[in-house]
């Protein structure tokens, strides 16, 4: 397939007028839906702005490839547009963007259409294209200038023979559609213009191709990884590896080869013992490997306490004591139901969140230790704080464990995953929970649990600010997940109010926006004012994210506004006393929750208008 069937007359627009990176963004997503390449134009823009939130396509050189691979694609496409002043799109040398790519690839995507997309990236590395591009007059200039130099890529094969300054490398970005591409051919040009030979193996979305082998492996000098996701790595076990983002592949291919070149790595030590901890702390700080962790246990613990709440919540519509066979409200229906949410999906919650943080850490021989440490601190009495103890105590104690058994003789690896770690991991996890960690850490949680319950008035609403201020910070980044892990953790202590203002204050910043673009138009442009209608669908549903284009557009006056609305949000549902038993759901939930669901839905009506009056009121006008 070639790239001009993907990239047509009606996607490519020379005329750009956006400045902002949010902007062209939304001018670019508009092309492809109106050629009727879209099947959700609201999820592919969305599924655009994580994939910049993961690092930003702004490459350098004047070009940014935005691009997703999603079901919201209807039909795969290529838009192209052409800014005459530039865009501020955050790009790797800090220049402004000129020509944008936004590759549109449908979930399921063939081969064919993927080898198209990734020899747009290749292309896109040479200058006389990017030059060509910059002069075209005419969208049918666009097409000619791509299918002159559109070629099919053919596999490379190396020869060992009289090989002396010989390097090995592999690329591979997530969606694994324009930055594996761009991250090699930066790569081998440098290679070429240094002397230097090298191959490099290409993990893209349609598989790995030019897959080194074990022979070129064994004779290269070092191994260049510019990965942002998994990469078989065993396969250089003994080698000097270097392990960078897949952006240094295409900013620094030089310095890259130069350290190949003088083994100015570490030795990779692989194995069947390499632990997921020892492979993904390589470039990460501490917090974020903390972080990291425990982002995987509380969002497989999720559905537990979704679910779980909701079903209790359910069952107190039939009266608040309706599961006690002893009071004179009980309906077997509404008892079944606190069974199940209750008594199974919560009791769960803590177990679940253990063990997926240790199998972060360990990998799936930590998924046991954690899983059984999880259950020990929620009968112990430990809660919510235990659980997290016992999550990270497995996963450090199996990876201590990996280490200490590396040495035993081959034939006994395989009683290894199957009996010494389970054993000696729930031994020693269980009989430093039992022993140490449970009374202490449930001392604590019941002193936590107690405090909050018997919070004044006053202090009450103090807290739900603190929270309201946070979850509009970062909209979705990690304040805004502090705190919503701390809401959470009160639910399995019994404790719902926090809960109820943290989902509350999330919901502020999109709506605030939708009001503010519905009722002061002339302060947003067309994009922004069609985009805040689907704000209003993401906020009652409780999507913080949908704030964020806006946010990142304007920060200055955008981001104090919505905090201002949800602290006033999150001080009134404390005032009022709402408890939320469900950490999910936003408006269709409001009904369960323990309280006047009316004052908890004036809260937020409250709220959103603050957000966005200051909206109004800051924003200046936008000019034609």
């Amino acid at each position: 397939m070639r790239i001009t069937e993907l990239l047509t007359k009606d996607t490519i627009n020379l005329g750009l007028t956006s400045h902002e990176k949010a902007d062209v963004i939304e001018e670019l997503v508009t092309v492809l839906d109106s050629a009727g390449k879209l099947a959700d134009r609201s999820e592919f823009k969305k599924q655009i702005l994580n994939r910049e939130a993961q690092s930003t396509t702004g490459i350098g050189d004047g070009i940014a490839i935005p691009h997703a691979k999603t079901k919201a694609v209807k039909q795969a496409a290529i838009a192209f547009g052409r800014s005459a002043g530039g865009v501020n799109y955050e790009s790797f040398d800090g220049q402004p963007a000129r020509l944008f790519f936004m590759i549109a690839a449908t979930e399921g995507a063939n081969n064919t259409h993927l080898e198209a997309l990734a020899r747009l990236s290749t292309l896109l590395m040479k200058e006389e294209v990017r030059k060509q591009l910059l002069e075209a007059q005419s969208a049918e200039d666009v097409l000619t200038i791509i299918n002159s130099h559109d070629e099919e890529a053919e596999e490379e094969t190396q020869s060992m023979a009289g090989k002396k300054d010989f390097v090995v490398a592999v690329t591979a970005c997530p969606t694994g559609i324009a930055h594996t591409y761009m991250s090699a051919d930066a790569l081998k040009a440098k290679a070429a213009e240094m002397g230097v030979d090298i191959k490099v193996e290409t993990n893209g979305s349609g598989g790995a191709k030019n897959v080194l082998t074990a022979d070129e492996i064994e004779h290269a000098t070092a191994v260049i990884v510019a990965a942002d996701t998994k990469v078989e790595m065993n396969r250089f076990n003994g080698k000097h590896v270097i392990e960078v983002p897949v952006a240094d592949g295409i900013r620094k291919p030089q310095e890259l080869i130069e350290r190949a070149l003088k083994q100015d790595a570490p030795v990779y030590r692989g194995g069947a013992d390499k632990t997921k901890e020892e492979t993904d702390q390589k470039g990460r700080s501490i917090g974020s490997t903390i972080y990291k962790h425990l982002m995987n246990g509380v969002s497989n613990m999720l559905p537990f306490v979704v679910g779980g709440g909701i079903l209790i919540a359910i069952s107190f519509i039939f009266g608040f004591n309706s599961a006690n066979p002893d009071d004179p409200s009980y309906n077997q229906f509404a008892a079944a139901l606190n069974t199940i949410g209750g008594g199974n999906a919560f009791a769960l919650m803590v177990p679940v969140l253990a063990g997926f943080i240790a199998m972060s850490i360990a990998d799936r021989p930590g998924f046991a230790a954690g899983m059984v440490g999880g259950m020990m601190a929620a009968s112990g009495g430990a809660g919510f704080l235990g659980g997290l103890v016992a999550g990270f105590l497995a996963g450090y104690v199996v990876v201590g464990l990996k280490k200490v058994l590396a040495g035993i003789p081959a034939s006994l690896e395989g009683i290894k995953t199957i009996l010494l770690f389970p054993l000696l991991g729930i031994a020693i996890t269980g009989l430093i929970m039992h022993f140490v960690v449970n009374k202490p850490v449930g001392a604590l949680n019941t002193a936590i649990s107690d405090w909050l319950s018997g919070l004044g008035t006053g202090n009450a609403v103090i807290l739900g600010i603190i929270l309201g201020l946070m979850m509009s910070f970062d909209m979705g980044g990690p304040v805004n997940k502090a705190a919503y892990v701390f809401g959470t953790g009160l639910i399995a202590n019994g404790v719902y109010e926090p809960m109820a203002a943290i989902m509350a204050a999330g919901m502020v910043p999109p709506l605030g926006i939708a009001l503010a673009t519905t009722f002061f138009k002339k302060k947003f442009s067309q994009q922004d004012r069609e985009a805040g209608k689907v704000n209003y669908i993401m906020g009652l549903s409780f999507i913080t994210e949908g704030a964020i284009p806006y946010a990142a557009a304007d920060p200055v006056r955008v981001i104090p506004s919505v905090m201002i609305g949800s602290a006033i949000t999150g001080a009134l549902t404390m005032y009022f006393g709402i408890g939320l038993r469900a950490p999910h759901g936003g408006v269709f939930v409001f009904p369960l929750v323990d309280g006047n669901w009316l004052l908890y839905l004036l809260a937020v009506i409250i709220g959103a208008i603050v957000s966005a009056l200051l909206l109004g009121f800051l924003k200046k006008p936008v000019t034609k």
